[in-house]
């Protein structure tokens, strides 16, 4: 009961919430655990659960009409998602897997719907996450109608960067391992088109390309490209590297911490 306590505590939409209220939410809600690559809801689902990271990473998919995986958004600890359950009953139309083992706390969305008539902050904070997110996927679709490959993806690294980027001596790492498939399902494009283009952009000296991994190694150029302002990073600390290359510090939940402050 302490553990879900803390992590109810840590969200950043219940951290000026009494004791009182926080217990009150921690009795009626429930932690569950998924393993990397396991489904935490499907499609069809009833909508009466929103669902709170406690630790690891999600996503939040969609599948087109052909059957294909189409990434809608990445869920970091202490953010909120599903949050539709508040709002309305029925069935999902998405599904949400876990990136990697994921602690989730699911909170009856009756529970946050009286919260958010009592509590004015809490329901302006939900709004505007909701907000944030559908702004977010309402550019990738209008860059999927009006991009080519190239700036899609370019447009999708700097907005990484602006979420998970951490400042290295070697350049900006994005700070979330993703593979080129899984880039390709949110710009909607293929695996092997999403491979020539990074290739295309390490060979111009813009980035370095690893297993996972990606390093911006010319953010104002690539920004420049596709006319955007250079992204704020969500930290000005600078992450040392090994030999390796690897960062040394500076995990995904620092950076969500980071981004939040």
């Amino acid at each position: 009961m302490a553990e879900k306590f803390w992590f109810l505590k840590k969200c950043g939409l219940f951290e000026h919430l009494s004791e009182s209220d926080i217990r009150h939410l921690e009795m009626h809600s429930r932690s569950r655990t998924f393993e990397k690559q396991t489904p935490i809801y499907l499609p069809a689902d009833d909508l009466n659960s929103v669902f709170l990271l406690a630790s690891g990473r999600a996503k939040i998919c969609h599948l087109t009409p052909e059957g294909k995986q189409s990434i809608l958004t990445f869920i970091e600890p202490g953010e909120l998602f599903g949050e539709l359950a508040i709002f309305e009953s029925g069935q999902r139309d998405e599904y949400a897997e876990a990136v990697e083992g994921s602690t989730v706390i699911l909170i009856p969305g009756r529970e946050l719907q009286q919260l958010m008539q009592l509590k004015p902050d809490i329901s302006l904070g939900i709004t505007k996450m909701i907000g944030l997110r559908r702004r977010r996927i309402e550019r990738r679709l209008k860059n999927l109608l009006f991009l080519s490959n190239r700036d899609r993806l370019t447009h999708l690294l700097l907005e990484l960067a602006e979420q998970y980027g951490q400042r290295t001596s070697n350049g900006i790492d994005l700070g979330i391992k993703l593979s080129h498939q899984e880039l390709a399902n949110v710009i909607g494009s293929t695996r092997e088109t999403v491979t020539v283009v990074l290739g295309e952009l390490q060979s111009e000296g813009l980035i370095v390309v690893g297993r996972k991994k990606i390093l911006l190694t010319n953010i104002a150029h690539l920004a420049e490209s596709v006319e955007k302002p250079v992204p704020l990073l969500p930290s000005a600390q600078v992450v040392k590297e090994g030999a390796s290359g690897q960062p040394l510090s500076a995990s995904p939940a620092h950076a969500f911490k980071n981004r939040r402050s």
